[in-house]
């Protein structure tokens, strides 16, 4: 491919372009992933080895995102520690399952998976208001939320495209939080589940490394920028952006 033979200084401007695109991307609802992996492929380097320095390179978007939404996430700490063993492992499920087996199977799945993950987010405020009745510590919610998240964990450990989407399906129903709330703990919990893998694509190697360092610059600027911007939004724009994000992902996923 033409952009593969590209010398260091324009490759490296890319890159770093498609890091800051990623991070604003997930600060906003996720979904940077399609901008990440595509350019690392560009430049010429091997599809898992690409996914993997993906995972790896976006999580400072998260990071980003968590110091933008910090005083949403005042006094959640319990709740997070709650689901701290949940995510780590479901990442960890996920990760083994990439590097231990083929995707072909997975790949047909994730599509719809996604397509599914988005029309829940959008019909969340009637799911809601249809569960009124539910004491939002009754254990039918309880339920929904472990073993939702344990799977969006598994799910985000070996591919992770629309993670953000499928996390803030499974989070509005079961919290009764507003949307920068379910926004703030989206970011932890995406750092949680990306920190996990991040950890053992490093130890495994199979890193692109000057591509992953790139991306550690531009998603972490991209995740605080995007994470910005979208607290300043109204809460129906936020929901639209998100639908429309989640729409796209799952088209693009289905077309490929």
């Amino acid at each position: 491919m033409l952009v593969g033979t590209l010398a260091m200084w324009p490759r490296v401007g890319l890159l770093l372009l498609a890091g800051i695109g990623t991070g604003v991307a997930n600060g906003i609802a996720g979904g940077g992933t399609f901008i990440s992996f595509p350019t690392l492929l560009a430049v010429g380097i091997a599809p898992l080895q690409a996914n993997v320095s993906t995972s790896v390179g976006v999580w400072p978007s998260y990071v980003g995102g968590i110091r933008a939404f910090r005083p949403q996430l005042v006094g959640r700490r319990p709740l997070i520690l709650d689901l701290l063993a949940w995510c780590i492992a479901g990442s960890l499920v996920g990760t083994v399952l990439l590097l231990s087996f083929p995707a072909t199977v997975f790949a047909r799945v994730v599509p719809w998976l996604i397509a599914v993950g988005t029309l829940i987010f959008a019909l969340s405020p009637l799911i809601t208001r249809r569960l009124a009745h539910l004491d939002h510590d009754h254990p039918a919610r309880r339920r929904v939320l472990h073993w939702g998240l344990l799977g969006v964990a598994i799910y985000g450990g070996y591919f992770g495209a629309g993670l953000g989407i499928l996390l803030l399906a499974v989070m509005a129903v079961a919290l009764p939080y507003s949307l920068n709330e379910l926004q703030g703990l989206r970011n932890v919990i995406s750092t949680i589940i990306n920190a996990v893998a991040g950890v053992i694509f490093i130890v495994r190697g199979h890193l692109a490394l000057q591509a992953v360092g790139l991306l550690l610059i531009g998603t972490f600027l991209g995740g605080y920028a995007g994470s910005w911007l979208i607290q300043r939004l109204p809460p129906w724009v936020v929901r639209t952006i998100i639908v429309c994000i989640g729409g796209f992902t799952a088209l693009k996923l289905l077309l490929h």
